[in-house]
């Protein structure tokens, strides 16, 4: 009997494996066009500039020389010298130090000085002693020259009659050393600028030299070297790449940078601001890039200005005054100031962050939280006091981010701390600032080959096989988590109901690993959109990361294109989408990276976005699959009567890789009930409504 019950459920297995499996339920997405949200604002697709090193001024700024104000002692770099910090993830932001490297004798060593008593600018100037036929000056190494580009300099200069100086550009790696060299005017014992140009007849790299025959000795206070093309100092191909994005926002100067800045050093004559050594990215800044360029880069980005003040090390005091700076009449003693330094009219700056990530034990000025409370209360009012108009960020930290910073075990007993106890670094401050803050400024970084774990309070590295939507989603798992962390201090405080503190995240980025990142930015991007009334600004770090290094002319990087893709193509008022095919269920605990509920639309394992553009006339909806594999999608479409014909536009690479993808365009005649979502993708239709 038990021989004949074995055979029996063998042959049934066997029968049911022959026939066909049951059809796939296919992936729905209903759109209603009549349910629409929060405008979404385009201060979401912001960006981010630090002084994190020389990053800025190798990518953006014109200035072709290092150390341009002699930080350093003229001569070789000692072997012992402290070398930069790197940001995490720092091969996606550029090089810290820019390439050349340091000024150097021409001549014996002895015959350059640093004069301490007198100096120029800073704490010491070179002083050359001449030697009659025999040349005496400076060289740096390593100038990158184009050949035909013409290029304008400067140098200060002050010395005995008797000196006749030059400056040249000389190729000692090609035959015979060519040569380009101007000659300038008669010294006096007063600085004088002197100006010179030069258009190469050669391509680099170059040694630029200031040299000297004659009698007595010459100072060299500043000397500087910029393409004739720059835009007030700015590279222009760079910027005309970054103002293709239309960011609407920028924020500046950082990031920790700003906790131990003196923004008083970046104003008025440049080459009068001292060079500095950066205590947070140890690396020297020549303090070139100060308010007024920022503010002229902004103005040329088309974008607002987002200036966050020094918290840290700085006073409240030196926050009002920056901002008369900006934004005080030319009566006001600051205004007076600004129009000195050649800009008389108000610049207008609305948007004020006070201090940088002041919850982390990290950052210059740090202190306990109970003391920080009251320090941003004394910035606003002082801040306020002088343009009641502005708005005010506040340093916040939700949970996830005093979790996944480690610093939640420092304030608190627990690693995922309670809403309002003492290491809720976010709560406590709409507790006590509430009247004092317009946004809460929040961060998340992801890193591509590892995730934070609750168990280890660390780091750890990727599961191998985990699902290619898990690692695609984190990043927009770090969005959904701090609108969960939002809905519960609204729950715990209703006046944040009835007067909302939006979150600004003013700092994000997805770094590294061995997938391409783009479809993960596309993620973010839907989850902010989904909760439009929540995310009102953003700043991704950094703006220099969505540009090319490797190509002849900047482009836009994978990651750029996404940006550029929504800004240009979707929508601003958000309409309600649902779907058949919720995303799975989290397989981690509730903290740190993880929220509650997975991010994503119903339509797992795509995610489906839609929106209106501003004035009705037409309906934009974004497919996004960040998988490797072509995905089948329905869209049901209700609410809205469209025109039929409009354009795809369409985020993908051709290769197998998935790497260089670019965008296209199509015609299609209406919005498809059903299409295939290619993998890696992010598809936008664009539909006029009758």
């Amino acid at each position: 009997m038990k021989k004949t019950s074995a055979l029996l459920f063998a042959l049934t297995t066997l029968i049911a494996s022959a026939q066909p499996s049951a059809p796939v339920k296919p992936v729905v997405a209903q759109l209603d066009a009549t349910k629409t949200g929060a405008p979404i604002s385009p201060y979401v697709y912001g960006q981010f500039v630090e002084h994190a090193g020389n990053m800025v001024y190798n990518i953006l700024w014109s200035e072709l020389l290092e150390d341009r104000k002699f930080f350093y002692p003229v001569g070789p770099k000692p072997p012992e010298e402290e070398k930069p910090k790197r940001p995490p993830g720092g091969g996606m932001f550029g090089r810290l130090e820019a390439g050349p490297g340091r000024w150097n004798p021409l001549g014996p060593a002895d015959s350059v000085a640093m004069d301490t008593k007198n100096p120029f600018v800073g704490d010491h100037t070179p002083v050359v002693a001449l030697a009659g036929d025999a040349a005496r000056g400076i060289r740096q190494t390593g100038v990158k020259l184009t050949q035909g580009v013409t290029y304008h300099g400067r140098v200060q200069l002050a010395g005995d009659p008797g000196a006749k100086v030059s400056v040249s550009l000389v190729w000692n790696a090609l035959p015979g050393a060519p040569r380009q060299t101007v000659k300038l005017g008669q010294l006096g014992a007063d600085y004088r600028k002197f100006t010179f140009s030069f258009s190469a007849e050669n391509a680099g790299p170059a040694d630029l030299e200031i040299s000297a025959t004659g009698t007595g000795s010459f100072h060299i206070g500043a000397v500087s070297l910029m393409a004739a093309d720059n835009v007030e100092g700015w590279r222009p191909e760079p910027i005309a790449v970054l103002k293709s994005l239309r960011s609407g926002v920028y924020r500046f100067p950082g990031g920790n940078f700003v906790s131990a800045h003196e923004w008083r050093d970046g104003i008025g004559d440049p080459d009068r601001r001292p060079p500095i050594k950066d205590p947070v990215w140890k690396a020297v800044q020549s303090n070139d890039i100060g308010t007024d360029e920022f503010l002229t880069m902004c103005r040329l980005l088309e974008v607002d200005p987002y200036i966050t003040v020094n918290a840290g090390t700085g006073d409240a005091w030196s926050a009002a005054q920056w901002v008369e700076y900006t934004n005080g009449a030319v009566d006001t003693p600051m205004g007076r100031q600004r129009a000195a330094n050649g800009h008389p009219a108000p610049y207008g700056v609305k948007f004020w962050g006070v201090g940088n990530e002041m919850w982390g034990d990290y950052q210059y000025g740090y202190m306990p939280l109970k003391m920080f409370l009251w320090k941003h209360n004394q910035f606003a009012k002082a801040m306020r006091r002088v343009d009641p108009t502005i708005k005010l960020i506040a340093a916040g930290a939700m949970p996830d981010t005093m979790t996944g910073a480690k610093q939640a075990l420092l304030l608190g007993k627990d690693i995922v701390p309670d809403y309002f106890s003492p290491a809720d670094w976010t709560g406590a401050m709409l507790t006590e600032c509430f009247d004092n803050i317009d946004l809460i400024s929040e961060h998340f970084y992801n890193f591509g080959g590892t995730h934070f774990s609750l168990k280890a309070n660390a780091q750890v590295a990727n599961d191998p096989n985990e699902p290619i939507t898990d690692w695609m989603r984190r990043g927009a798992n770090h969005v959904r988590i701090k609108v969960e962390e939002y809905r519960e201090y609204e729950k715990r405080l209703p006046k944040l109901v009835a007067q909302p503190k939006p979150i600004n995240l003013d700092e994000w980025a997805y770094m590294g690993g061995n997938h391409e990142s783009y479809p993960a930015y596309a993620w973010i991007f839907h989850e902010m959109f989904r909760y439009s009334d929540l995310y009102q600004m953003a700043a991704q770090t950094f703006a220099t990361s969505l540009l090319t290094r490797d190509t002849p002319h900047p482009a836009l990087t994978a990651n750029g294109l996404v940006f550029k893709i929504y800004r240009d193509h979707f929508g601003s008022i958000p309409v309600a989408v649902s779907g058949n095919s919720p995303q799975p269920k989290p397989t981690e605990p509730f903290g740190g990276e993880q929220p509650a509920v997975n991010a994503g639309s119903e339509t797992f394992p795509v995610d489906v976005v839609a929106a209106w553009t501003a004035d009705h006339r037409t309906l934009t909806v974004a497919v996004l699959n960040p998988t490797d594999v072509d995905q089948p999608l329905q869209l049901n479409l209700a609410g809205a009567d469209l025109a039929g014909s409009g354009t795809l536009w369409r985020l993908a690479s051709t290769r197998a890789d998935a790497k260089e993808p670019a965008i296209t365009n199509s015609p299609v005649a209406a919005l498809p009930s059903a299409l295939v979502v290619p993998r890696f993708s992010v598809s936008i239709y664009e539909l006029p409504a009758k």
